[in-house]
């Protein structure tokens, strides 16, 4: 299993993307900031683009990374838990 960041700017005022944040949340999930979700998931980070690709505007912006351990932040304990579940070295 790999996780992933999901990160983006959806900059169409008034578009509705609540079809790519399903999708974004059919993988196992945390949500790290307004625009930032980790992702648990098999794919690999061209696969999970690829998949959310559809449901942008051309002029939106999205990345898709790798996360492994060592990390440092703070946020929600629920949040970092997951993150210690699920991120490996």
């Amino acid at each position: 299993m790999a996780t992933l960041l999901v990160t983006y700017d959806l900059n169409r005022p008034g578009k509705d993307y609540d079809d790519l944040l399903k999708k974004i949340k059919s993988y196992g999930w945390a949500r790290l900031s307004e625009s930032s979700y980790a992702i648990s998931t098999t794919s690999d980070p061209q696969t999970v683009y690829n998949s959310l690709k559809p449901f942008l505007d051309p002029n939106d912006n999205l990345y898709v990374i790798t996360l492994k351990k060592p990390y440092t932040g703070f946020g929600p304990k629920d949040v970092n838990d997951w993150l210690e579940r699920n991120l490996t070295y």
